[in-house]
């Protein structure tokens, strides 16, 4: 439905390295040529670097193509292995067979296989792709295969493709007579605006689109030139995403604003923006901001604590103040014991007095806290009564009461 909707025999944007699809941008051209005239020259090693998602895979499937006529060649891409799997892979790519054997044997064949093709006329090419990803022992037994040579020329030509990582490798004292044997570095510089357009127009043409009726504006080409960076991967997904929405919205042409809802789309950024919130909240705080984060909650923490605390001991406080009072009052009535006799005043009342008696030795005395009437005690008779409480008590009664005879207090036994 997508080729239909925009006339096209193939997908335009695709992700596979189709040499059919190469644009030879000023500087994918000149690298293309460096590499061709290395080989011809019989230098021996070659370099590609460039940033990823520049083209250095489809322009190497180019190269190959252009020299698979009288040549040997041979495209490696198994880059994480040892030095005797990467030795393997490339007497199975050129189809030798190793019959499992050792390092020895294997380079026996591969050192035979060379001097049949040279009889031959015919150059063996061998191109590594992502080899940024070599280890130091495969990379230094990738120099050993230049050894493969005769007096007059190398049985063997070698490319190194990779990302700048590779270029760091090769700058490594370790690596000294590996990089002296590179004699041409190709590079690959992102797209400019006019070659992102371009590049663009290329694609469709062999994808079949008509030339007369442009799929893009002018518009939607200045923001895939912007937001891609010159990159030919990043321009391949803008684009596929921007035809991909015309198509859903059954529109001719892509205009700025799919581009734009495209941008959006591929907005990484924002979407981990986004989640972030709810990643940190499932995460242990591992980070110095979630250590501040768990440093402020223990904080909050220990704070409520505090005030729940303090607010227990004002609670405690206010209520053992009552019962404390009552405590000492009722210790300081012990220590002052009374007795108590009936006398008359002067206007004729009766009045109770109470005298301060010495308190025996051994005598146990119960505190009573409620005015209650006196009542006999185990061995004393001594009786703690509230002196205010009693006189209020006993003064309203006498207002009440007129000339009571004085009956004296009965003779107590001594205990």
């Amino acid at each position: 439905m997508f080729l239909e909707h925009f006339k096209l025999s193939v997908q335009p944007f695709g992700v596979t390295p189709d040499p059919r699809f190469l644009h030879l941008s000023r500087t994918h051209r000149e690298a293309l040529a460096s590499l061709l005239y290395g080989i011809h020259s019989g230098r021996g090693f070659t370099a590609l670097i460039a940033a990823p998602g520049m083209g250095k895979t489809t322009l190497v499937f180019r190269l190959l193509s252009l020299l698979a006529g009288n040549n040997k060649t041979a495209f490696l891409f198994r880059a994480l292995c040892a030095p005797k799997e990467f030795l393997r892979a490339l007497l199975a790519d050129l189809e030798i067979d190793d019959a499992g054997g050792d390092f020895a044997r294997m380079n026996a064949k591969l050192n035979a296989y060379l001097l049949e093709e040279s009889r031959n006329g015919r150059q063996v090419v061998v191109a590594i792709d992502e080899a940024q990803n070599l280890e130091e022992p495969v990379l230094e037994m990738v120099r050993m295969l230049s050894n493969f040579e005769t007096p007059d020329k190398k049985l063997m030509h070698i490319i190194l493709s990779g990302q700048p990582q590779l270029a760091e490798k090769l700058a490594s004292e370790r690596l000294t007579q590996l990089r002296q044997r590179i004699s041409i570095l190709a590079r690959l510089a992102p797209l400019t605006a006019a070659e992102t357009r371009e590049y663009i127009e290329h694609r469709l043409r062999v994808a079949g689109a008509a030339s007369e009726k442009p799929l893009f504006s002018d518009e939607a080409y200045a923001m895939i030139a912007e937001q891609a960076g010159g990159i030919p991967r990043n321009i391949n997904n803008l684009c596929f995403n921007s035809m991909s929405l015309a198509w859903a919205l059954q529109r001719p042409k892509v205009d700025a604003s799919m581009v734009q809802e495209a941008i959006d789309d591929l907005d990484l950024k924002a979407i981990a923006s986004r989640k972030a919130p709810q990643i940190r909240h499932q995460s242990r705080p591992s980070t110095p901001a979630g250590a501040a984060g768990l440093y402020t909650r223990w904080r909050y923490g220990w704070a409520l604590a505090a005030g729940i605390l303090i607010s227990l001991v004002f609670v405690c406080a206010t209520t053992q103040e009552p019962v404390e009072r009552l405590r000492t009052n009722q210790r300081a009535a012990s220590q002052i014991p009374a007795s108590v006799s009936l006398q008359k005043t002067s206007g004729g009342s009766e009045v109770f007095a109470i005298t301060n008696v010495p308190a025996p030795q051994d005598a146990q005395v119960e505190i009573i806290a409620t005015p209650q009437e006196p009542q006999p005690l185990k061995h004393s008779w001594v009786v703690e009564l509230s002196a205010d409480e009693q006189r209020l008590e006993r003064a309203q009664a006498a207002r009440k009461e007129e000339h009571v005879p004085f009956v004296p207090a009965p003779q107590r036994e001594e205990p």
